[in-house]
C-alpha cells in the first residue's frame, strides 16, 4: 500500500491535460505548481517522534508475539499512521505523523492476540486492530491516549477451513479480500464481496466496520455473510455463532459486527460462501432524471427480480462519467439524464432470464438501455476511483466522499439536504464544489447515497474547509432522517452524531459493554463510543 496514498504506485495514473484544464475553468483548481505548493515530503524525510513505550513494556510484547514482530522503526510506524480520508493523506504527505504508533505489533495467534492485550491492560497502553488500514473515517485515530500500538494482522491470513456441505468458510482477520477470493476461488466458491477498498482491505476489517460490496443486491452486506466470529478481548474471547440462526437471547455477532475494534479484536470470522457462477454480464440504462432513476430501482429492490449489481448515478456524475473513473470527463454519449449499472451473474439460461424480466421492469419505468458497453467499463475500472482521488490531489484538486442511508421515502429529502450543506459551506469558504451522488445498494425498504465532492484545495486550507463542509452534511443527515453511516463506519469523525443517532441510553448502553469487556479502556479509545459525559 502507497503510504501517502491508495494502494499501488503505479496504478495512479496523472490527469489527461483537458481534465486539469477542466478543473481550472470549472472550480478554479490551481495545480501545486501554480498555487506554490510544496511537494509531498517523502517517506525517508519524515521523522517519528521516540517511542513512549519504556523497556518493560517493550520486552514484554516481545515475550508475547516475538522480538521480530515488535516494529520500532519509523517506516512502519508511518504506514500505520492513521487511515485514507483525503484529509489523512493531506496531513501526511506535509510529514504530519504527531499521532503516530509507538510500535506496531504483529501477532500471528489468536492467543497472542489475547496475550497483547493482557500486556497493553496491564500497562495501560493503548491497542488499535489494523488490518488493510483503509479506514475513511478516523478508524485507526484513538484519542486522549498517552502511547498506543497498532495491532498489524497480517501474519493471521489462512483459509481455516471449508464447511462445503454447510457451505460456510473459516478466515483468518488479516487475509485480504483478493487473497480470500483465490483460496476460496480454489475450491470452486466466491465470497461475492467486492467494496471499492477491495484491493487492500481485509476481512476483519469487513466484519468491524459492517463492509457492503458493490454486490450487494445479490450477495447482501457483509454483516449478512458472518454466521460466526471468534473475538479476543482484555477480559477473554468470545466464541460466537453455534447456528445460522437462534432465538437464544440477543444475537452478540451483531454486537461485534460493526464494533471497529473498540471492543474487541476479531481473530476469525466464519462466512456463508457460494459457488462461482458460471459467468457475469453488466450493462448501462439511461433514465431522464434521478428521481425516475430512483424509482425504477426501488421497483426492482421491492417486486424483483433483484440483479447482482444495481447502481444508479445522478446527473453530475454521469455528466462527469465518473462510473468510468478510466475515462474520466466522458459521461453518456449524445445526451444528458442519469447511468444506471446493473450486473447479472449466473449460467447463461439464468443472466437471459432475468435480463429479459430486468428490461421489461426498467422500460416501463422509463429507462432506455444502453447495452453493454457502460456497464463492462464500470465493471472493468470498479476498484480505480481510489487511485483517481490521488490523481486529483496531485493536480491540486480536493476530493472527497460520504456516504448515508434512509428509507426511499425519506431519499428525496436526505438527498437535497446533504447536496444544499456541502454546496453551500464549500461555496462560503471561496472553494465551490462539484457536488455528485449515486445510488449504490439498495434494499426492499430504501437505499444508500453515496457522495462525492471535487473543489479546489484553496490557500492552505483544504481540511479546515472540508471539517466544516463534513460537519454540515452530518448534521443535514441526522436531521434529514439518515443515518449517519452505511458502510464506511464510525471512527471518530462520525461518533458525535452516531451518539445523536442512537440517542444517550443508546450510547450508555455502548459504553456499558466496552467498561465490561475492555474495563481498562485499551481498544481504540475514543472510536465508536464517546466518552463518559458526552451523551
Amino acid at each position: 500500500m502507497l503510504w501517502s496514498g491508495w494502494g499501488d504506485p503505479a496504478k495512479a495514473a496523472p490527469l489527461p491535460d483537458p481534465v486539469v484544464g477542466l478543473l481550472r475553468d470549472l472550480l478554479g483548481v490551481k495545480t501545486p505548481r501554480d498555487a506554490g505548493a510544496a511537494a509531498p515530503v517523502p517517506l525517508g524525510e519524515i521523522k517519528v517522534r521516540d517511542s513512549r513505550l519504556d523497556d518493560a513494556a517493550l520486552d514484554a510484547l516481545r515475550a508475547a508475539v516475538g522480538a521480530a514482530h515488535v516494529r520500532l522503526d519509523d517506516e512502519s510506524r508511518v504506514r500505520h499512521t492513521r487511515g485514507k480520508s483525503t484529509p489523512d493523506l493531506l496531513r501526511i504527505r506535509n510529514g504530519d505523523v504527531d499521532d503516530a504508533p509507538d510500535a506496531v505489533v504483529l501477532p500471528g495467534t489468536h492467543d497472542q492476540v489475547l496475550d497483547v492485550l493482557k500486556v497493553c491492560a496491564r500497562r495501560r497502553i493503548a491497542v488499535v486492530p489494523f488490518g488493510g488500514g483503509t479506514s475513511v473515517v478516523g478508524g485507526l485515530a484513538p484519542q486522549g491516549v498517552d502511547a498506543f500500538v497498532a495491532l498489524d494482522l497480517r501474519r493471521m491470513d489462512a483459509l481455516v477451513s471449508v464447511d462445503e456441505v454447510s457451505r460456510t468458510a473459516v478466515l483468518q482477520p488479516g487475509l485480504r479480500a483478493p487473497q480470500a477470493e483465490a483460496l476460496l476461488r480454489e475450491r470452486g466458491y466466491t465470497l461475492g464481496h467486492f467494496p471499492q477498498s477491495y484491493e487492500w482491505a481485509s476481512i476483519g476489517g469487513f466484519a468491524a466496520a459492517r463492509s457492503s460490496g458493490q454486490a450487494s443486491a445479490g450477495y447482501g452486506r457483509f454483516d449478512e455473510m458472518v454466521v460466526g466470529l471468534t473475538v479476543a478481548t482484555p477480559e477473554g474471547m468470545l466464541d460466537l455463532g453455534r447456528a445460522p440462526r437462534s432465538a437464544a437471547g440477543p444475537d452478540l455477532r451483531q454486537l461485534v459486527l460493526g464494533s471497529e475494534g473498540a471492543f474487541g479484536v476479531i481473530t476469525s470470522v466464519t462466512v456463508r460462501i457460494h459457488p462461482v457462477p458460471e459467468s457475469a454480464a453488466y450493462e448501462g440504462w439511461r433514465f431522464a432524471s434521478f428521481e425516475t432513476g430512483t424509482a425504477a430501482l426501488r421497483r426492482l429492490a421491492q417486486d424483483g427480480p433483484m440483479p447482482v449489481v444495481l447502481r444508479l448515478s445522478d446527473e453530475a456524475e454521469t455528466m462527469v462519467g465518473l462510473a468510468d473513473p478510466g475515462a474520466i470527463g466522458g459521461g453518456l454519449p449524445d445526451a444528458a439524464g442519469c447511468l444506471a449499472v446493473v450486473g447479472f451473474e449466473g449460467t447463461a439460461d439464468e443472466i437471459a432470464e432475468r435480463r429479459a424480466t430486468v428490461h421489461d421492469v426498467l422500460t416501463e419505468a422509463g429507462g432506455e438501455a444502453l447495452g453493454a458497453g457502460p456497464g463492462e467499463k464500470w465493471e472493468h475500472g470498479r476498484f480505480n476511483a481510489p487511485y483517481l482521488r490521488d490523481s486529483l490531489l496531485d493536480a491540486g484538486a480536493f476530493v472527497e466522499t460520504l456516504e448515508t442511508a434512509t428509507f426511499w421515502s425519506g431519499i428525496p429529502a436526505l438527498y437535497a439536504a446533504v447536496k444544499s450543506a456541502l454546496t453551500t459551506t464549500l461555496t462560503e469558504a471561496g472553494t465551490p464544489p462539484l457536488v455528485m451522488c449515486h445510488i449504490s445498494h439498495v434494499y426492499a425498504t430504501g437505499a444508500s447515497l453515496y457522495f462525492t465532492v471535487v473543489s479546489a484545495q484553496g490557500e492552505g486550507g483544504a481540511r479546515e474547509h472540508w471539517a466544516k463542509a463534513k460537519h454540515a452534511a452530518n448534521n443535514a443527515i441526522i436531521s434529514a432522517g439518515g443515518t449517519i453511516s452505511h458502510h464506511h463506519g464510525v471512527g471518530t469523525d462520525h461518533r458525535d452524531w452516531y451518539a445523536w443517532e442512537i440517542g444517550p441510553l443508546g450510547t450508555g448502553v455502548l459504553r456499558a459493554i466496552k467498561d465490561r469487556l475492555d474495563p481498562a479502556g485499551i481498544l481504540n479509545p475514543g472510536v465508536l463510543v464517546p466518552p463518559a459525559g458526552q451523551e
